[in-house]
């Protein structure tokens, strides 16, 4: 079993619910995580994505860890590329001052996902090949050892302790591991490449000052509730966003699952739909402590990280209990 539970929310927008309260929503899960035990918090990086409304995690992780007082708050992640490291650095100091020993920095490789979003960022796809080198300069700030600009100092971050995460899929991994920081590697539906891609991480992991052995997370959805249809449903509001967008161009706020359900979809829908609700962590919590069960033989994972999205947030909020109570974490 995968004891150490995380979560991480994208702030998805729900229909008839404004972005703005997608965000506040965000920030009640946040307590609600801390309530239950949950050993992380993260928030997400999307630019210009209909039905996303976490654009800015360094800010919305500082309203987190303000609403919050022990849970670890980070995010999943700030997609480096889009960013110079120098003010990366800068917000994360910011962060890790005030809200000192619980502040995580998740870090990815991807730049803004069409031509648009990365002309609008002043990117393009070259500079996803650059994230190693922008790591080590991100890191660079941080310890103080950057010699590139050495009149310039990462001010309040220089000294602080940050701890960096690396979400990778294939050649991230490696990147991971040659830094020596933690991964983070999803989703769970791929459990055959997410096991390679952990095995080659492990095996090409070199020790540093921010671990001495290979530290892995998985992230991955996950439903649980009193019945195996009821954890179901839950999945499907995000499993029709999915074929919605892949079949239409555009990511829409999440709908009701009694709405989704009574929809009469195209051949091609309705595959793209049952597609998007298989091979997830679902059903009782007997049913899921097996799955993760299997999950945790198959990675040796060392911690999970839960990215569940869903309209209803009470049957979410529900499931996050019953996910602590299967991983006997459940708080007071």
């Amino acid at each position: 079993m995968i004891r150490k539970l995380s979560i991480l929310d994208r702030s998805r927008t729900r229909e008839g619910h404004p972005a703005p309260q997608a965000l506040r929503d965000t920030v009640e899960l946040a307590r609600a995580a801390e309530r239950l035990g949950y050993h992380r918090f993260w928030v997400s990086e999307h630019h210009s994505v209909p039905g996303v409304a976490g654009s800015a995690p360094a800010v919305l992780a500082a309203a987190v860890a303000g609403a919050t007082r022990r849970i670890r708050v980070g995010t999943g992640g700030v997609m480096l590329p889009n960013h110079q490291p120098l003010v990366v650095a800068e917000q994360f100091g910011v962060l890790e001052s005030l809200f000192p020993g619980r502040i995580d920095m998740g870090l990815g490789r991807s730049v803004g996902f069409t031509g648009g979003i990365r002309r609008a960022l002043g990117r393009d796809t070259g500079d996803a090949d650059r994230f190693e080198e922008q790591l080590a300069e991100l890191l660079g700030w941080l310890d103080g050892s950057q010699r590139a600009h050495p009149e310039v100092h990462a001010r309040p971050a220089e000294g602080l302790r940050i701890p960096a995460y690396v979400l990778a899929s294939g050649e991230g991994a490696g990147i991971a591991a040659r830094a020596g920081l933690p991964l983070v590697v999803g989703d769970l539906r791929a459990r055959e490449r997410v096991t390679e891609v952990i095995e080659r991480y492990r095996a090409q992991f070199r020790p540093s000052a921010a671990g001495s052995e290979p530290y892995v997370v998985v992230s991955g959805t996950v439903a649980v509730a009193d019945t195996p249809e009821a954890a179901r449903r839950i999945l499907v509001p995000e499993a029709w966003s999915l074929a919605y967008s892949r079949t239409r161009g555009s990511f829409p706020p999440l709908r009701p699952a009694e709405e989704v359900e009574a929809l009469a979809m195209t051949p091609k829908e309705r595959e793209l739909y049952e597609g998007g609700l298989s091979g997830h962590i679902h059903g009782t919590e007997e049913q899921v402590a097996a799955q993760l069960a299997e999950v945790a033989g198959l990675t040796g994972a060392d911690e999970l990280l839960v990215t569940t999205s869903t309209y209803d947030r009470t049957a979410l909020l529900d499931s996050f209990e019953r996910l602590a109570r299967v991983a006997g974490q459940a708080g007071p």
